[in-house]
């Protein structure tokens, strides 16, 4: 039986959220090929349009306007690429993937940005994490469950995936831990939380996970996939 060497322990809060806080832009691509080869673990951040995905990024990086959030949803259209690490090192990388599932985007550009997401979930050979962001109200929806189907096999390989239910404080605690327990369900082998940027609810624990993350060996697909038609 191989033996995991035990993770090492996280460093305190003031120290976790020190470390977000050094995010700083590193690239946008509209398409997968303007995308750099990079060697440092890559944590994607995914989720319908009105999940609050750019407000999470901003609050756990403790900036206004890192990720930007569109006054319109389903605005973004290109992948962000954020760098974490002190000192001017990139120890680790945020993806911003382009929220999904707004009506009032054409059907043909809803298509083609979902080929786009799906390929970069199963291609992207440095990604090291997933985190889908899902409204708490609503639940998973059939886009967040075809999402989950395309990335459950690296999953399986042992791509870390967390579903964060955000703007936790619209919920009382009954309904919050009722949709907790559904996410968790839900989640096929990854874990869920709540937050509230409002709230400033699991901040910490969200901190932690990606810091974690961030200093595991990049697994990438066991085979070359091919891209998706």
């Amino acid at each position: 039986m191989t033996q995991h060497p035990a993770p090492a322990p996280l460093p305190d809060p003031r120290t976790l959220h020190g470390w977000l806080h050094t995010a700083r832009f590193l690239t946008t691509a509209p398409q997968l090929e303007h995308l750099p080869a990079l060697d440092v673990p890559e944590i994607a951040f995914v989720g319908r349009s009105n999940a609050g995905k750019s407000t999470c990024i901003n609050t756990l990086t403790q900036q206004k306007r890192l990720a930007f959030a569109s006054k319109t949803p389903g605005r973004t259209q290109s992948i962000n690429l954020f760098a974490l690490g002190k000192q001017g090192v990139v120890d680790a990388v945020l993806a911003d993937l382009p929220g999904y599932g707004y009506a009032a985007v054409p059907q043909e550009a809803k298509l083609r940005w979902q080929r786009v997401m799906a390929n970069y979930l199963v291609t992207r050979r440095n990604l090291r994490a997933v985190v889908l962001l899902v409204d708490p109200r609503l639940g998973l929806t059939e886009l967040d469950e075809a999402l989950l189907d395309v990335i459950r096999p690296r999953v399986q390989e042992g791509l870390k995936f967390l579903v964060l239910l955000t703007k936790a404080d619209k919920l009382n605690h009954a309904e919050a831990q009722k949709a907790l327990s559904i996410a968790r369900l839900q989640s096929g082998g990854g874990e869920a939380r709540l937050f509230s940027a409002l709230k400033k609810q699991g901040l910490d624990e969200v901190a932690g996970l990606l810091w974690q993350w961030s200093r595991e060996p990049v697994t990438p697909p066991e085979d070359e996939p091919p891209a998706l038609d």
